[in-house]
């Protein structure tokens, strides 16, 4: 899937829903962190994911037991969606919504944030990474996306080092094509396995 967002309001207070992809414990307490930040003034930051290992968390964040975090959570599950973070962000308006608002409130705010996301399938992948002089970038890019690549990131200092992933199947045949390109002096180096995500 992709990012997708939601809001919902009752009695002032504000939900905001964000749907996101995530793929392990760590990345999910990197979004939620990066999420707290972003909304330092927020009441609350509650938050559900399940992971495509079947690991599924989630956190009330100091709302009444079982009236936030579950919600959003079941939200996630009744979707079929893997791999997925939802975090929905309260500004308190002053109002005490009782446990149905605020289970009311939650469902709604995380259920518009999964609606919005793009759905994508899951797909087995392989990440590399590689350095390559300036002059012979542009043609290793166009490789890559040729092969259907993901670029997850360019750094560019003494060289361009371009981290990219792309679907396990079609592996071999990118190694094979970026080696043929540049006579074997560009060796592209296996970093991990990975999920790929695809439209639908």
């Amino acid at each position: 899937m992709a990012a997708g967002e939601g809001q919902y309001s009752e009695k002032h207070s504000r939900f905001l829903g964000f749907a996101i992809p995530c793929e392990s414990e760590k990345q999910a307490a990197e979004i939620i962190a990066a999420k707290r930040k972003e909304f330092w003034d927020a009441r609350h930051a509650v938050y559900a994911y399940v992971l495509p290992d079947g690991t599924a968390r989630f956190s009330d964040d100091g709302e009444p037991h079982g009236t936030a975090g579950k919600p959003v959570l079941d939200i996630l599950k009744s979707s079929g969606i893997v791999g997925a973070i939802v975090i929905v962000v309260r500004y308190f308006g002053g109002i005490l919504l009782g446990t149905g608002g605020l289970v009311r409130a939650y469902t709604a705010a995380a259920s518009e944030a999964v609606k919005n996301a793009e759905t994508a399938k899951m797909t087995a992948g392989d990440k590399f990474s590689l350095g390559i002089g300036y002059a012979d970038y542009d043609k290793l890019i166009f490789i890559l996306k040729e092969a259907g690549a993901n670029i997850i990131s360019t750094d560019f200092a003494d060289n361009v080092k371009v981290v990219f992933a792309i679907r396990e199947s079609a592996s071999e045949t990118c190694l094979k094509g970026i080696s043929e390109a540049f006579s074997s002096s560009v060796l592209p180096k296996f970093e991990e396995k990975t999920v790929i995500y695809e439209k639908i």
